[in-house]
């Protein structure tokens, strides 16, 4: 008998901080309630996310790099950054509307209309894509593409540094290493956004005739306004008379 029950007090004190432990821990309900907020918490916050990354693709207007989209988010990763902006590109299949957001070669991303309504609706636009000077430089490379950027830099000075900077910075045009220089072209975006053909020489032929209607154009302005000085000055020239 006494030997039973010098084991059974052992036993006793070993249960002791076992029960202290289980009383320690929270109820299983309580750690599974836990887990579902922070789930929760965390799906929302990348929905958040995904709502700043559109808003700032509206605004922009042309490609940001996943640098912005990261600072944006305050994420700081590239990663997370690319995934969050990935899924905003398959929301906006699904969406079937007039907007799509794509992923560039270089692995920005942008926010544009689709090319069937680019044609329709562009001249609502209330203030153009790009000044007169890019537009120019951006024209030439279109017409002479494949363009070697120092041949360019001869022909529109060195203020073309800055506009193939802000060009490319648009997805507008493309730049590869070409020996000392980079080549320059336009891109996909380019076509889609003006309405050209993505076949080069097609390109081409379409903007040598838009370019030979503008010019016929300022022609025709130029020779009106000549003719109208001419009748002021003939004018002048009876009332002096008289």
């Amino acid at each position: 008998m006494s030997d039973l029950l010098q084991y059974e007090k052992p036993a006793e004190r070993d249960l002791k901080p076992v029960e202290k432990l289980e009383a320690s821990q929270p109820p299983a309900q309580a750690t599974q309630e836990t887990r579902e907020a922070e789930v929760e918490q965390a799906a929302r916050g990348s929905e958040n996310n995904k709502r700043l990354i559109e808003a700032a693709l509206y605004v922009a207007g042309y490609p940001l790099p996943l640098k912005t989209l990261a600072s944006i988010t305050r994420t700081y990763s590239k990663r997370k950054a690319r995934e969050i902006a990935r899924s905003l590109i398959d929301e906006y299949k699904n969406r079937d509307g007039a907007l799509e957001v794509l992923e560039t070669e270089d692995g920005k991303f942008v926010m544009q209309l689709k090319h069937q309504f680019v044609h329709r609706v562009r001249r609502l636009s209330m203030k153009p894509l790009l000044s007169e000077g890019p537009l120019k430089t951006l024209a030439y490379i279109a017409l002479r593409q494949p363009l070697a950027q120092a041949k360019l830099v001869l022909v529109r000075g060195g203020q073309a540094y800055d506009h193939i900077s802000r060009l490319v910075e648009m997805g507008l045009i493309s730049r590869e290493k070409f020996g000392k220089s980079q080549l320059l072209r336009t891109t996909e975006r380019f076509a889609d956004y003006f309405g050209f053909s993505k076949e080069s020489r097609l390109m081409k032929k379409q903007l040598g005739v838009i370019l030979a209607n503008i010019d016929e154009e300022a022609k025709k302005r130029k020779k009106k306004t000549s003719k109208k000085g001419e009748m002021e000055t003939g004018e002048e020239s009876v009332e002096e008379e008289a």
